[in-house]
C-alpha cells in the first residue's frame, strides 16, 4: 500500500462515465470469493497494531488542532470574519471526525488489529465521543454485510418496492420533493434509524438501536447493548458538564455543528454506496452472499478519500473481506478488478451531482416486465 494507506484513488473503473448506468450482471458469477481472495497479495490481510493507531493519531491530533485554533483565535477576528471562520471550521472538523467514525467501523469489523479486545475497546472509545452506541451499530452493520442486496433481510437503505411507496412519494418525485428528501435524509437520517430503524429492514414489533430487547440483536447480544448505552451517557453527561461550564453555544460551535457534518457523511456515504441506477437487489429466490456483496458501487469523493480513509472508493473490496484494513483496501481493489470484471462498479460522478441524480433515478425497485427473473429488482422512478 505504501504511503500510511494514502494512496490515490482509481480515476476510473472497467466503464467509462459515459457508460456508468450500464447495469452489472446479475447472473452467477463465473469466479468465487476464493478465487477473488487469491488475487490479492496476502500482507492486505494482515493488521498491525502500530499501523492502525498511526491513524488515530493522525486524526487526533488534526482534530486538536482545530479546536485549539478556534477556541483560541476565533475570537480575535472582526465579527464579520468569524462568520465564516466558523462554517470553515465545521466543515473540517466533520470532515476529519468522519475518518475518526470510519476508524471505529474498522474495530467493529475487527479490521483494526488482531486483538478483538483491542477492537472494541478502541471502538467504543471513538464511536461513543461521536454518539454512536458501538455494540448496536456493530451487530447490525456486521448482519447488513451479511444480507448486502437483500429485499428481505439487508439492515438499512433497503429500498421500497413500487407498491409499499407512500401515498405522499408521487408528490415528492420532482426537483424540489428531492432536494426536501435529501436535507431531511442527511440532517435526521441517521438518529431516525438508530432511535426508529428508518429506512432499515422491518421487523415484527418496535426496533430500536438503543433497546437491549431489540428485536435487532440475539440474547447474546444484548448485554453489550447496555455497555453501548453507557458509553452514550457518559459523553452524554460530559457534554452536559460543559454546558453547565462553557454554556450551550460554545459546545454547539465546537461540537455540535462538526457532528452534524459528520452524521450527514455517515449518511451519503452510505447512500452512494449502495443506491444506483446500475445496481439490482433480490429476494429470497435469486439472493446469495456474493451477489450482493457485489451490489454495491465505489465513489469518488476527490481529497476526502484520504480524509474517510478509503471507505467511500474501496467499497467493493470492503463488502467482500470486511476484516481487510483500510490502508491496504486500495491495492486489493486494483488486485480484484481484473477478476471482477463487469461485476465491479465506480462511479467517478460529482457526488453532489450524483447526489441529486440517484433521488431523481432511485425511488423505488420492481423486477423489469416480462423478465423471467422475477427476484431480481431494478431502481425505477416513475409512478405512471
Amino acid at each position: 500500500m505504501g504511503a500510511g494507506g494514502r494512496m490515490s484513488t482509481p480515476s476510473e473503473g472497467n466503464k467509462s462515465q459515459s457508460n456508468v448506468f450500464q447495469r452489472v450482471p446479475h447472473s452467477k458469477p463465473p469466479f468465487t470469493v476464493g478465487d477473488v481472495k487469491k488475487a490479492i497479495p496476502p500482507h492486505c490481510f494482515k493488521r498491525s497494531v502500530l499501523h492502525s493507531f498511526s491513524f488515530v493519531l493522525y486524526d487526533l491530533v488534526v482534530a486538536f488542532l482545530l479546536y485549539y485554533v478556534a477556541t483560541n483565535y476565533f475570537h480575535l477576528l472582526p465579527y464579520n470574519i468569524s462568520y465564516v471562520a466558523w462554517p470553515l471550521y465545521w466543515i473540517c472538523q466533520g470532515c476529519n471526525l468522519t475518518g475518526v467514525w470510519v476508524i471505529a467501523h474498522e474495530c467493529g469489523h475487527h479490521a483494526f488489529s488482531d486483538y478483538q479486545w483491542l477492537d472494541d475497546t478502541v471502538g467504543l472509545v471513538l464511536h461513543s465521543s461521536l454518539l454512536v452506541p458501538y455494540f448496536s451499530w456493530k451487530y447490525s452493520h456486521r448482519r447488513h454485510h451479511s444480507n448486502t442486496g437483500s429485499m428481505d433481510r439487508d439492515e438499512v437503505f433497503v429500498p421500497k418496492k413500487k407498491s409499499s411507496m407512500k401515498w405522499f412519494s408521487t408528490y415528492l418525485n420532482n426537483p424540489p420533493g428531492r432536494i426536501l428528501v435529501l436535507v431531511v435524509q442527511l440532517t435526521l437520517g441517521w438518529p431516525l434509524y438508530l432511535m426508529f430503524n428508518v429506512s432499515g429492514r422491518p421487523y415484527d414489533r418496535f426496533a430500536c438501536h438503543f433497546d437491549p430487547n431489540s428485536p435487532i440483536y440475539t440474547n447474546r447480544e444484548r448485554l453489550q447493548i447496555f455497555v453501548s448505552d453507557a458509553g452514550m451517557f457518559a459523553v452524554l453527561y460530559v457534554l452536559y458538564t460543559l454546558v453547565a461550564a462553557k454554556g450551550l453555544a460554545w459546545v454547539v460551535c465546537v461540537y455540535g455543528c462538526p457532528l452534524l457534518i459528520v452524521n450527514g457523511f455517515l449518511v451519503l456515504i452510505t447512500y452512494l454506496q449502495h443506491t444506483h441506477p446500475s445496481l439490482p437487489h433480490y429476494d429470497t429466490s435469486e439472493w446469495d452472499w456474493l451477489r450482493g456483496a457485489l451490489a454495491t458501487v465505489d465513489r469518488d469523493y476527490g481529497i476526502l478519500n484520504k480524509v474517510f480513509h478509503n471507505i467511500t472508493d474501496t467499497h467493493v473490496a470492503h463488502h467482500l473481506f470486511s476484516t481487510m484494513p483500510h490502508y491496504h483496501a486500495m491495492e486489493a481493489t486494483k488486485a480484484i478488478k481484473p477478476i471482477l470484471g463487469d461485476y465491479y462498479q465506480f462511479d467517478g460522478t460529482s457526488i453532489w451531482k450524483a447526489m441529486y441524480r440517484e433521488a431523481k433515478e432511485c425511488v423505488y425497485v420492481e423486477p423489469d416486465e416480462g423478465d423471467q427473473n422475477k427476484g431480481v429488482f431494478w431502481y425505477k422512478n416513475k409512478f405512471h
